[in-house]
């Protein structure tokens, strides 16, 4: 009986080990409404892309409560233009975590100049250019700026009689974010449909697509729809629509039109976060 309780607790323990480090491999992948996510990698480390957190989807600021109250830990900022529905709370949360910036060099240094964002925290491999890649989190991530065609401006919040309203962005730009032993995602900002959209496909293996669809500023569902065949996404989950009124207020042409593709579907919520094992999406 002794011996029984001993190989009990052994395979409790063992269990408990193994629950404990499978959560520990998984990427998790949250978003915020418009074209606004947080990627936590299997070892911990928050990547927030294009932070507008007080978007009106956001369901963590409706009612008055404030979106950035949650927000405890943020390591990396990834901003594809300069347009304020994108940079939206970027100056605030790095302020409050330390988060480090990536994004083009003339819109990390509009930002500093016009917005308050701390200069330090724009000093870094991370200032980067379309083409370029890098690592980041300890190797464990790897980023690539890809091209988007676009506009970029940043809010000059000292605008007066010297100053003009907007300020240059720089190029806009989508993201490529590949985790190790994780999924690889690939952002592509506001952008309108480009048929080199086919090179990134060929150059990434894209786990899933977070692909603007809101059209009016840029892809309309169709294109959206060939964005992702030509990127060659397994999985597809749209992004940039039903925030305000001029964009697309559902999935529902996009979604139809992917599936036609049969290329794999997901619509988030606001609000929801799912999970990875690996590459695998295994939680919805």
């Amino acid at each position: 009986m002794t011996k029984l309780k001993t190989l009990s607790s052994v395979v409790v323990v063992l269990l408990s080990t193994f629950l404990t480090q499978a959560v520990g491999q998984e990427t998790r992948l949250k978003w915020f409404g418009h074209a606004a996510f947080s990627i936590t990698t299997p070892n911990g480390k928050v990547l927030l892309i294009d932070p507008w957190l007080s978007n009106p989807s956001n369901p963590e600021a409706k009612d008055g409560r404030d979106p950035l109250a949650a927000i405890s830990r943020v390591d990396y900022i990834l901003l594809t233009h300069g347009h304020r529905d994108h940079v939206g709370d970027t100056v605030a949360i790095a302020q409050k975590t330390g988060a480090l910036l990536i994004s083009n060099p003339e819109l990390a240094g509009n930002l500093v100049r016009l917005s308050e964002f701390p200069g330090k925290q724009a000093e870094s491999d991370g200032i980067m250019g379309i083409g370029g890649e890098i690592k980041i989190a300890d190797g464990e991530v790897t980023v690539a700026m890809t091209p988007a065609i676009h506009s970029s401006s940043v809010f000059n919040a000292k605008a007066g009689p010297n100053e003009p309203e907007r300020a240059y962005g720089g190029n806009p730009a989508g993201f490529i974010i590949a985790i190790r032993n994780g999924p690889t995602f690939y952002h592509s900002g506001d952008t309108a449909y480009f048929k080199d959209m086919e090179t990134i496909g060929e150059n990434y293996s894209i786990d899933v697509a977070l692909l603007n669809i809101g059209g009016h500023f840029g892809m309309e569902p169709k294109m959206a729809a060939k964005a992702a065949l030509s990127v060659r996404a397994k999985i597809t989950i749209p992004q940039h629509f039903g925030t305000f009124p001029g964009i697309a207020q559902n999935a529902n042409d996009f979604a139809a039109r992917v599936r036609k593709l049969k290329i794999g579907f997901y619509e988030m919520r606001p609000g929801e976060t799912i999970s990875f094992r690996g590459r695998l999406l295994v939680k919805r």
